[in-house]
């Protein structure tokens, strides 16, 4: 999830169960909370996959423009 009014650095929102973190861009890290290793895994895959993508809606979001849909992992 990306929110319209975030702070920075680029970040998104990820949650999985009662497991929730938020995770830098670039480079792709955890900046707050946690994830188990898998989860983690497949968060940092799916990031680095749609990494220019998720560049992209950080500034659409900053200029309070409507997002692009993002894939999910399969």
């Amino acid at each position: 999830m990306l929110f319209y009014r975030d702070h920075l650095p680029p970040h998104f929102h990820a949650e999985h169960g009662d497991e929730a973190a938020e995770v830098s861009i670039d480079p792709i890290m955890i900046l707050e909370g946690s994830l188990s290793r898998n989860v983690r895994a497949k968060v940092f895959e799916w990031a680095a996959i749609h990494q220019a993508e998720l560049r992209a809606n950080w500034e659409l979001a900053r200029g309070h423009q409507p997002l692009h849909s993002i894939e999910p992992l399969d």
